[in-house]
Formats: C-alpha cells, sequence, structure tokens
C-alpha cells in the first residue's frame, strides 16, 4: 500500500541541559509503497489503562525496498524517529527500530545476502503521540491532520480595527515578520471579536496584532490560553477536563488549599 515517509529534519539537535531531544520538525513527505507484514491486525501491547489513563501502544511492521526507498528518499537508510502517515488509518506511526538484517522477514523468499536480506529493511513502528511536534510538509491531508491538535490560545480584540485574519495564516507584533517580537499561527477568527492561534513564538502584549497575509492589523485587548479544544475523541488530551473537574474538589478562596489555615 501507498503510505508517505516523513525523515525527521530535526535529527542532530539535542539539548544537553536536560538530555533530550529539541523539538522535532517534519517539513516534507514522500509517497512510497511499503508492504504490510501484519495484515490480521494491530500488534503491540494494545489499549490498556494504566496509572496515566488510556494508553494505545499499537504497533505494525511494514517491509520497503532498500533499492525503491534509497531512490525515493534522500537519506542513507530508514532512521528512528521518522513518521509514517497511513492514509487508509488516517494515523501517523513512529520507527521505533529498523530491521536491517531482516532474517525472519518473507522466510527468505526474496533471497539472503551477507548477514541477512539485502533487499528489504523491516521497520518496526508504534503509534506516533503528537506532541507538540512542528509537521508541516505541504501535503493538506498530512497538515489538516495535525493542525486540530496543537494547544490554543485566545486572543481578544478591541473594535475598530481593519481587515480579516486567515485562517493558517500567520500573524505577528511588531514593525515586520522578520523583526518581529511574536508571531503564532491563526487557527481560527471570530470576526473583530477574538483569535485562536496555536504554535506561539515569543510573548504577545497589548498592541498592535498583524496577520501576515491578509494584511489585517487589530489591537490586542486580553490574550488566554484556556481556549476551548474539541479533543473529547483523543485519548491522551485531558488537560481541560482536569481543570474543570478540579475547580469542584479545591476551594481556591482559602489562602493555602493545601495545609492549615492561616492565623
Amino acid at each position: 500500500m501507498d503510505v508517505f515517509y516523513l525523515p525527521r529534519t530535526s535529527r542532530d539537535s539535542v539539548d544537553l541541559l536536560y538530555g533530550e531531544d529539541t523539538l522535532k520538525t517534519y517539513v516534507s513527505a514522500s509517497s512510497i509503497e511499503m508492504y504490510l507484514e501484519n495484515v490480521t491486525g494491530m500488534q503491540g501491547e494494545g489499549d490498556f489503562i494504566s496509572k496515566f489513563g488510556l494508553e494505545i501502544r499499537d504497533e505494525i511492521t511494514l517491509l520497503v525496498s532498500r533499492r525503491r526507498f534509497s531512490s525515493t528518499v534522500n537519506q542513507q537508510r530508514p532512521f528512528e524517529g521518522d513518521l509514517i502517515y497511513v492514509p487508509l488509518l488516517r494515523n501517523f506511526f513512529e520507527i521505533t527500530f529498523v530491521e536491517h538484517e531482516n532474517d525472519q522477514a518473507m522466510f527468505y523468499t526474496l533471497g539472503r545476502g551477507r548477514g541477512g536480506n539485502v533487499y528489504v529493511y523491516a521497520l518496526k513502528l508504534k503509534q506516533f503521540v503528537f506532541s507538540n511536534e512542528i509537521i508541516e510538509t505541504g501535503i493538506s491531508e498530512i497538515d489538516g491532520q495535525i493542525f486540530d491538535l496543537y494547544p490554543r490560545t485566545r486572543i481578544t480584540l478591541n473594535a475598530g480595527g481593519t481587515g480579516a485574519f486567515v485562517s493558517n495564516e500567520i500573524i505577528y507584533q511588531g514593525a515586520n515578520l522578520a523583526n518581529s517580537t511574536a508571531q503564532a499561527i491563526v487557527y481560527t477568527y471570530n470576526t473583530g471579536v477574538s483569535l485562536d492561534i496555536i504554535r506561539v513564538i515569543g510573548t504577545f502584549n497589548s498592541g498592535n496584532v498583524r496577520g501576515n497575509t491578509g494584511n489585517a492589523n487589530w489591537i490586542i485587548n486580553t490574550i488566554s490560553d484556556t481556549a476551548l479544544m474539541d479533543n473529547a475523541f483523543e485519548d491522551i488530551v485531558d488537560n481541560n477536563r482536569i481543570e474543570t473537574e478540579s475547580d469542584d474538589i479545591l476551594d481556591f478562596t482559602e489562602h493555602n488549599p493545601f495545609g492549615e489555615p492561616w492565623c
């Protein structure tokens, strides 16, 4: 079946202070055919309830021709951390391991070379858990699957502005985009009232905010990071639900709700 291969472009960036990867980015996608090895269903640990809530640990194995991969994707081999988007499932999977020897795959029906199968790679993949990675491939089907998952910030506008903001355009504060003090992507625009934005860089302050595409110009009234999100269908985003239910448990009118009252 045809899938999209998304190479990770921020592969060599490491945060040496925290010992972890920096924000992952995926800015290209190559259409390539792969063979689904486990055709009877998902593998892995499946769906279960843990102390962190509902976890979905579906896994699949895809086989890809080495020759086809080298002629389609501009890199030496498939790498761990790259993504594969499967249109049939409308879902992303992350490569956890690349079996380059592939001794078990297809029982050597394609032949066996020195040290393993020389014709195909076996890609072990798990379902991708989104965590604010930048996925901007230019392919609407792929980018649209991620667009709704970003956390949103709401900007309330003062009356009297000009122009209209456009969904998916860049907004900014400053003389121009190159010298901006803050910028973000428009998620939705409530005409003359508010903006819901994603992927915020910098800090928006009171003052003018401009649209890079439609040249809209409005003055910010307030900024809130509690924009409601339609995430009831998601299995890992519970922040709004937790915040709402915690208000019924903790009494924040007390000076110290977690200990003894002040004297």
